[in-house]
């Protein structure tokens, strides 16, 4: 990752050719070990070390809430009012705001979009972390390859000027992709890791696998693969060229095919519980930055129990960024009866979700600085913005 590298003092030891005395002998197996120690450890710019800690607890661990939902939000709101129902912006932003309100002070961090949510920030708790999306939603159906592309009027510059500690990019990713379409992706990707070096802000990256060739996504042939198609989006983004700091990831499975699992949805199943938890345990081994995973539309219960097998699995994760497993279930009550209905929704039945969540990551995240050998090994250094605009 670029700014998380090796510490290089250039010491330059050189061999001797005669054998030291014992104490010589002693003193330099302990300096070496000293000087093994140094090397090791790893130096991360201000910025994004404060960035990392201000979407994550005081534990080091990131139960960050997403409501940078956009369309598919706005098309909710709007099919919960009947055939001829409607959502306008205002819907948006007030929808947004009272989740903001009422969850964030369950959450370490909220992730919102700059196009309805920018509002709600002032909402949040108190030390609440922020999380800006920078990526235009959804992707032009009538072109292949689901291409990515930026919201034009913004930049990371401009987003950590509206409050963002943290920059997300969501990214649909086939591994056996045509290399022309994956080279767009990957160069896509390394010229916002570019942005978010040079303002020294945290990078979040969202890879969400898909294979048009194999169907919908939520189903059974999609699934069968999808444990090798996450495995191989974390392989490829954890590498340093990207400059990602932290992959949100899908869970390696769907849940309503795990055999054994209380989500299996019954028939034919495209993985028995013990696979699934390989699954996890060989995708998360690809990983060479915190993860943390994404709750996908799933609920509350079955998230949680994806949670634990990934736990069984020891699987290293640093947290959860959940939205729709949090306040899906509130879409409907806002729609037809207001703000205030809402907010009654997820004070009673919003926070008994999120807390449940949290409940399994405090018990099974580990801090996203263990990543690096713990806090002690992280070598802060200032990075001037002013000299690298």
């Amino acid at each position: 990752m670029q700014g998380v590298q090796p510490l290089d003092w250039g010491l330059g030891l050189c061999p001797s050719l005669s054998l030291p005395s014992p104490p010589q002998a002693a003193f330099q197996m302990k300096h070496n070990r000293a000087v093994e120690d140094v090397l090791m450890k790893v130096k991360i710019t201000q910025g994004k070390y404060e960035g990392m800690n201000a979407c994550a607890n005081e534990f080091g661990v990131i139960a960050a809430l997403a409501v940078d939902h956009r369309e598919n939000l706005m098309q909710a709101i709007a099919e919960s009012r009947g055939l001829s129902g409607q959502a306008t912006a205002a819907d948006m932003l007030a929808f947004k705001t009272a989740i903001t309100r009422v969850l964030t002070p369950y959450a370490s961090a909220i992730l919102l979009d700059p196009e309805y949510g920018l509002a709600a920030i002032a909402s949040r708790a108190p030390g609440t972390g922020v999380m800006l999306a920078y990526e235009k939603s959804g992707y032009d159906v009538n072109t292949k390859g689901r291409l990515p592309d930026l919201l034009p009027e913004q930049s990371v510059r401009r987003l950590v000027e509206a409050g963002a500690q943290a920059i997300k990019i969501l990214l649909y990713y086939n591994p056996f992709d045509d290399v022309r379409i994956n080279q767009a992706k990957q160069a896509y990707v390394e010229r916002i890791g570019a942005e978010c070096i040079a303002l020294d802000v945290p990078f979040f990256l969202e890879p969400l696998v898909y294979d048009d060739a194999l169907g919908d996504e939520k189903g059974l042939a999609f699934a069968r693969n999808k444990p090798e198609y996450v495995f191989h989006a974390i392989e490829e983004f954890s590498r340093a060229r990207y400059g990602v700091d932290v992959l949100k990831v899908e869970m390696p499975v769907n849940p309503a095919f795990v055999s054994d699992a209380r989500a299996f949805a019954g028939g034919e199943a495209a993985y028995s519980r013990q696979q699934a938890i390989e699954h996890f345990r060989t995708t998360a081994s690809a990983a060479s930055r915190p993860l943390i995973y994404l709750s996908a539309g799933n609920t509350d219960e079955v998230f949680c129990e994806m949670l634990e097998v990934a736990a069984e699995a020891g699987a290293k994760f640093s947290g959860v960024l959940c939205g729709r497993a949090t306040w899906q279930g509130g879409i409907p009550v806002f729609a037809n009866q207001g703000v205030t209905a809402l907010t009654r929704w997820l004070e009673e039945r919003g926070v008994q979700n999120i807390q449940s969540i949290n409940n399994v990551v405090t018990h099974y995240a580990i801090p996203w600085w263990d990543v690096y050998g713990g806090k002690d090994n992280i070598e802060v250094i200032k990075w001037d913005i002013e000299k690298n605009p």
